[in-house]
């Protein structure tokens, strides 16, 4: 008795050309990854994932915009915990390195930002920093209104202040002679400010 395949939905089949895809910009980068490797990781034939993208450019794009909803879901996923405590985790030093290590997910966004001449992957990017900045302004929103962070923080300025960090990030650990005690600095003088922000 033969087993009969289910064949997959158009929303599966791209989920899945998706999930192989990371797999790839993250092994190999956006100009190594090829669309032939995607393709044989899923055992289809090339074509099927133009079918489903049109182009590599727009394939990586659509990859970038899912890591940004995963990334931006993970953080909502914290919305239990007092966002004092999400902040110390997002600045701890090891996390930042964790996030440009090679073959993270969170290397696609360096990759991404730093592709130019191509709108596709420039929007993407554009799109998936815009995204951390909104889910990271919810969260120091919630901790001043806790009263966990201090009363005048601006929570959007603050947002933009930590992408701006975590961005930086690759530069400090390539140049300051301490990387490790810089960070670890960083990441303290960060959390004061936010916790005691003023007023002008």
């Amino acid at each position: 008795m033969t087993t009969k395949r289910t064949r997959m939905s158009a929303e599966q089949r791209r989920e899945s050309i998706l999930a192989a895809a990371t797999e790839v910009f993250v092994e190999f980068g956006y100009l190594r990854g090829k669309t032939a490797v995607v393709a044989a990781r899923l055992g289809v034939s090339e074509p099927v994932v133009f079918q489903n993208f049109g182009t590599k450019s727009a394939l990586f794009a659509a990859v970038v915009r899912r890591a940004a909803d995963q990334v931006c879901g993970e953080l909502d996923a914290l919305a239990d915990l007092p966002a004092a405590k999400v902040l110390a985790m997002f600045l701890d030093p090891g996390h930042l390195a964790h996030v440009h290590d090679a073959g993270n997910v969170g290397s696609l966004f360096a990759e991404a930002a730093s592709v130019v001449d191509d709108p596709e992957v420039e929007a993407a990017a554009r799109d998936a920093t815009q995204r951390f900045a909104t889910t990271l302004t919810g969260i120091l929103a919630r901790g001043r209104d806790a009263g966990e962070l201090g009363p005048h923080l601006d929570p959007e300025a603050g947002a933009w202040w930590l992408l701006s960090l975590v961005a930086s990030q690759r530069f400090r650990r390539a140049t300051a002679p301490d990387a490790a005690g810089i960070e670890a600095r960083l990441a303290r003088a960060t959390q004061q400010y936010l916790g005691s922000a003023t007023g002008d």
